[in-house]
């Protein structure tokens, strides 16, 4: 990982442990005693993950209150052959975390960007849901109020897969009744709280199930929502000719109208094909 002055450097993007310490990777460990220094969102909570493994690397504070500031300086100094190591305070760095406007201003620097996989309370939560992981979409954390949470809360009841968001424990139950009233009630869906730790739990049951129980019962430490997409039905093909005629109306030809039905309707390629060219 040592580089020359004449070389650009390397910047690593670390992952660390979200509770349970026995998750960090032998790499990770490694990368972060052999870098020059580690960039670390808190540096005196990160000190003591850093003694717990016997890593004397110095910490520089590296968070959103001062990243514009400090991004091209310390671009600059791994241009000039330093390699550093990027860490949050759990998890994966810029996944709700800073982090985004270094990694861009070292790409756009000739700078190597190198992550070291690791825990993610994201995934740890979708994989222990129960609700189908082969497709979803990280929300973070929403919006405390105003048209952009309602704008999410509309996008994620339309959504047709897994929906993933962060939210605070005090703002749980809130978060889950205003889901439920914008028509998520009936989904399946998870609350993971306090992963990889001592309490670890997930509640599964319904939006509506678990508005009710959080309202009752506030939870405590970490918390990750995952919800069920909706339910998609396949639009009857009486539904996809109407379409395919408004189209044809409107000067679409044979070849457009296929695509808008498959794309605006799921219509089977063959089906669009055959309803697109018929009289």
């Amino acid at each position: 990982m040592t580089t020359t002055s004449d070389e650009p450097g390397v910047l690593y993007v670390v992952s660390t442990p979200i509770g349970n310490l026995a998750d960090m990777t032998l790499r990770a460990i490694e990368t972060l005693r052999t870098v020059r220094v580690v960039l670390a969102e808190d540096t005196r909570h990160s000190r003591k993950l850093l003694d717990h493994f016997e890593i004397a690397t110095p910490l520089v504070a590296h968070h959103e209150h001062n990243e514009a500031k400090s991004t091209p300086a310390l671009v600059g100094r791994m241009q000039r052959g330093e390699t550093m190591a990027l860490i949050t305070d759990a998890g994966t760095p810029l996944v709700s975390d800073p982090g985004a406007r270094l990694v861009a201003a070292a790409i756009a620097g000739g700078v190597r960007v190198v992550p070291i996989p690791g825990a993610s309370a994201a995934l740890a939560a979708l994989v222990a849901a129960g609700l189908p992981a082969d497709r979803f979409t990280f929300f973070g954390f929403l919006d405390r109020k105003g048209k952009e949470r309602q704008q999410a809360i509309l996008t994620i009841s339309g959504l047709g897969h897994t929906a993933v968001l962060y939210e605070s424990p005090n703002r749980l139950a809130d978060t889950l009744a205003e889901l439920r009233d914008g028509g998520l009630g009936e989904r399946r869906a998870a609350v993971a709280r306090e992963l990889t730790k001592q309490f670890e739990e997930v509640r599964r049951g319904t939006v509506e199930e678990l508005a009710r129980y959080y309202a009752d019962a506030p939870p405590r430490g970490e918390i990750v929502i995952v919800i069920e997409g909706a339910t998609v039905v396949a639009p009857s093909e009486e539904s996809l000719r109407e379409r395919a005629r408004a189209l044809r109306a409107g000067g679409a030809s044979a070849r457009d109208v296929a695509a808008a039905l498959t794309a605006e309707l799921g219509a089977p390629r063959n089906v669009a094909y055959r309803l697109a060219h018929e009289p």
